[in-house]
């Protein structure tokens, strides 16, 4: 085209996976960036197509014909997740669908994503049974979970008009930072993501951390990446652009945390809703943190909070710290499993229906 300089074609990378699938492209072919992308494509390939139940003792070849959809679960910016039944075996699994893109940060976080789930052996995180490309498009096969906690702590306060008991808790507090922990120390990851709605419960009283699609790669502990994860859950130095010269570390997460716990115990988020950035500047930034005093809980319970919500970013505790606290340390003691599965199961069995639940959650949804 006339007045236009000639653009030299982008490098594809093929994707052989039974067939299926067209070609990612992969911005940027000098960048050393993408040469590390490429080698990330090629490691995960060999697990791609596969999948390994819980109750197989060898890993299925599978494609997507084997999956019958059986309706939406949820959806967001990365594309949707669906129950459907791997039609073999009739289990029924989350499929998270991820859309396929041309932008490179996009693709990077689809191989992160992908990257965890493969490689995770982690209780307190949702297992991965298997992942294939569908057109392009990447599907993770999950293990399926009945709850997340956003639109549990909803139906408990302002439904059911109840509070969430200390020992639960005290749960889905030590199974979120064992599960950070992890992500650290094995895989040398950060989440960036923290929130209630990618925390997840079942009725057998398990509680998982999901959604790695924006989890950031340390280097030498510290993450770079700005604008990664949901704003009204960052820390305060990830906020300010002033002090974001160095970067962050795992202590943003464990502010995340603490605004998740905040919500837990109240029923509330703890700020207002932002018009600007101007104004989650001033409340997060510049005014004092969030404080839990809810008599409800425990003197140990409302610590723990209130040290994740340090303001200070080199007074906030890090994940070992946090282990050795009082109100984790009896958690993990504490033979509760019966109890918390109990209580998951009496809140679940008292949901109203889906349109009832979907005007509940409308009408408090919070940023």
């Amino acid at each position: 085209t006339a007045g236009m300089e000639r653009v030299r074609p982008r490098p594809r990378l093929e994707l052989a996976v039974g067939g299926i699938g067209r070609p990612l492209v992969v911005l940027g072919q000098h960048n050393q960036h993408n040469q590390q992308q490429q080698q990330q494509h090629q490691q995960l390939m060999p697990a791609v197509g596969k999948l390994l139940l819980p109750d197989d003792a060898t890993e299925r070849q599978f494609s997507v014909d084997d999956l019958e959809d059986l309706g939406e679960i949820g959806r967001g910016a990365f594309g949707a997740v669906n129950r459907m039944r791997y039609t073999p075996t009739g289990v029924v699994l989350a499929v998270k669908r991820i859309r396929s893109t041309v932008d490179e940060r996009q693709q990077k976080n689809m191989l992160l994503e992908l990257n965890v789930v493969v490689n995770c052996q982690c209780e307190f995180i949702a297992r991965s049974y298997g992942a294939l490309f569908k057109e392009g498009d990447c599907w993770i096969c999950m293990e399926l979970m009945d709850t997340s906690l956003d639109k549990f702590y909803r139906i408990v306060y302002h439904h059911l008009h109840e509070a969430i008991p200390e020992v639960v808790i005290a749960r889905i507090a030590l199974a979120t930072v064992s599960a950070l922990d992890y992500l650290k120390e094995k895989l040398g990851m950060m989440h960036r993501d923290v929130k209630p709605s990618n925390i997840l419960a079942d009725r057998r009283g398990r509680v998982k951390l999901c959604d790695f699609g924006i989890a950031g790669k340390l280097v030498d502990s510290i993450a770079k990446t700005r604008d990664a994860g949901c704003r009204p859950y960052m820390a305060p130095e990830r906020i300010d652009h002033q002090r974001m010269t160095e970067g962050y570390d795992v202590r943003s997460d464990v502010w995340s945390l603490g605004i998740s716990l905040y919500e837990l115990c109240t029923g509330r988020f703890p700020y207002r809703q932002w018009g600007t950035m101007f104004e989650q500047l001033e409340q997060v930034v510049k005014s004092d943190p969030p404080r839990l005093t809810d008599i409800r809980y425990s003197e140990e319970a409302r610590s723990f909070a209130n040290l994740c919500l340090t303001k200070d970013v080199k007074k906030r505790p890090k994940y070992r710290q946090l282990l050795q606290h009082p109100f984790l340390l009896e958690s993990a003691a504490l033979d509760a499993d019966a109890d918390i599965a109990a209580y998951f199961c009496s809140v679940l069995n008292r949901t109203p229906e889906e349109a009832q639940l979907a005007d509940l959650l409308g009408a408090v949804h919070v940023a």
